[in-house]
């Protein structure tokens, strides 16, 4: 294949990014650690972007960058892309307002849409982020239910609220056993205190098997990322087993899709492995860049958030049917906010034309990585399902797990980022790439060569170990 030179300026922190480290020390003056979500911080500090174009960024310094992240995978057809801003442009014209406050068409649209290619979300309620929605599937089961623990798998995240902020990423000391792991706060003023939720083995069936056995009479749900941070697999036979145990001890099956949901598949994780979950939350592509969430499940189990069951908590002194707490509460004036669901349903359409050109990129992109990798001997591997996927600097063990994921080399992997973003490629160091129909021939072979390039500098000594 030949290699195109890339035409944009290199990065080198302290050098060509000077503006960035400026407006990050600015930033500091007012917000902590000169972000707005702590995610999105990275040492020495953050590069500060000042444009977007198609599958391309652009740095305050003028650098431009093929980019990856995306928004963390929620672009899905890139940057600016014309048919998004048209469905704003048409939702503004039509209905002459950003918001209602009200229910309107979009409303019903969307979640007619959604119901087409997620069959299992029989009922659903909007919400503001991913975030949202996985806190309202967790009230739901619990409601539901009538119990109150849940069950997460280690290494999975559902957002950065306190009663899910364990065992994301402990460190091995402290996880304790494979088959039982140990509930490992993440986060300052989050405890272990007996309300904290029970910890699963991911992909270990006898593990999980056993703690189901011991807690259903307490649990809730099960809450699972179907595919661990949009890129480790679960097994079917896992899979298979888990919705047969959840089943048998009555306690509900959460698929949270916010990262997996029209990436690893339109119809997300759930339609690859053909189980059919009792709640599903989505999230990211589904906003086309705007916050949203979605909550959806069994008919039975979204209806215990209805208002027809009682009266609204707002309601004081109202006799009608019922009372407040014969309800779950359920509210948000921006939920189902027609600008957003306008622009996410010009993102579905167009993906159900475009999704298997994506796939065809991912593909040949991570074929060359891995390539590349080989020729310069360098141990990278890639690792995902449909359009998003992670690199691994670990040929030996396959990934099944977080704990297979600690014992990668992710020094290795973080100078890679770095010399990447030097040739131009930019995600957040370790951060998973996300695929968009924005990226094309000319972004394929710049990465590639950038790619040359980086492990070529590696390999020749710059603090590979």
């Amino acid at each position: 294949m030949a290699i195109q030179k890339i035409d944009h300026p290199m990065i080198d922190f302290g050098l060509q990014s000077k503006e960035s480290g400026k407006q990050i020390n600015e930033a500091n003056k007012y917000l902590p650690g000169g972000v707005t979500a702590n995610i999105k911080y990275f040492e020495p500090y953050p590069l500060v972007m000042d444009k977007g174009e198609g599958a391309r960024l652009r740095d305050v310094d003028g650098n431009w960058y093929v980019d990856y992240l995306m928004g963390f995978g929620s672009l899905a057809l890139g940057h600016g892309n014309k048919q998004v801003i048209q469905a704003i442009n048409d939702q503004f014209l039509k209905n002459g307002t950003l918001l209602f406050g009200t229910p309107h068409q979009l409303e019903i649209e969307f979640a007619k849409k959604i119901q087409q290619i997620y069959p299992s979300m029989e009922k659903m309620r909007y919400t503001n982020s991913g975030t949202e929605a996985t806190q309202l599937a967790i009230r739901l089961a619990q409601v539901f239910t009538g119990k109150k623990r849940i069950a997460k798998f280690e290494g999975h995240y559902h957002g950065g609220y306190k009663e899910m902020l364990y065992s994301i990423n402990p460190p091995l000391t402290e996880s304790g056993d494979e088959e039982t792991p140990n509930p490992v706060p993440e986060s300052a003023g989050v405890e272990v205190d007996g309300s904290e939720p029970i910890i699963l083995p991911f992909n270990h069936l006898n593990g999980v098997e056993k703690l189901l056995q011991k807690h259903y009479k307490e649990l809730a749900a099960v809450v699972i990322e179907p595919i661990q941070a949009g890129f480790i697999e679960a097994e079917q036979e896992f899979m298979d087993k888990l919705r047969e145990l959840t089943e048998r001890y009555h306690v509900l099956l959460i698929y949270d899709e916010v990262k997996t949901g029209f990436r690893s598949a339109l119809g997300g994780a759930q339609s690859i492995y053909q189980v059919t979950p009792d709640i599903t939350t989505l999230g990211k592509v589904i906003g086309a860049g705007f916050p949203i969430g979605l909550v959806g499940g069994r008919r039975e189990i979204l209806e215990v958030s209805s208002p027809k069951r009682g009266t609204d908590v707002f309601e004081a002194g109202s006799q009608g049917n019922g009372s407040a707490k014969d309800v779950l509460f359920h509210s948000g004036t921006y939920n189902g906010h027609p600008t957003i669901l306008a622009a996410g349903l010009a993102t579905i359409v167009e993906l159900e034309r475009s999704f298997e050109q994506i796939l065809l990129y991912t593909n040949e992109l991570r074929s060359g990585i891995e390539k590349i990798g080989r020729k310069a001997g360098l141990p990278l591997k890639t690792y995902g399902v449909g359009s998003i996927f992670n690199v691994v600097c670990n040929q030996e063990t396959n990934l099944r797990h977080y704990r297979d994921l600690q014992k990668t080399n992710t020094k290795l992997r973080k100078q890679l980022d770095f010399e990447l973003m030097k040739q131009g490629i930019y995600t957040k160091p370790l951060n998973r790439y996300s695929i968009s129909s924005a990226h094309g021939k000319a972004e394929l072979l710049i990465t590639l060569n950038a790619y040359e390039k980086a492990c070529h500098h590696l390999k020749g000594g710059a603090g590979v170990s």
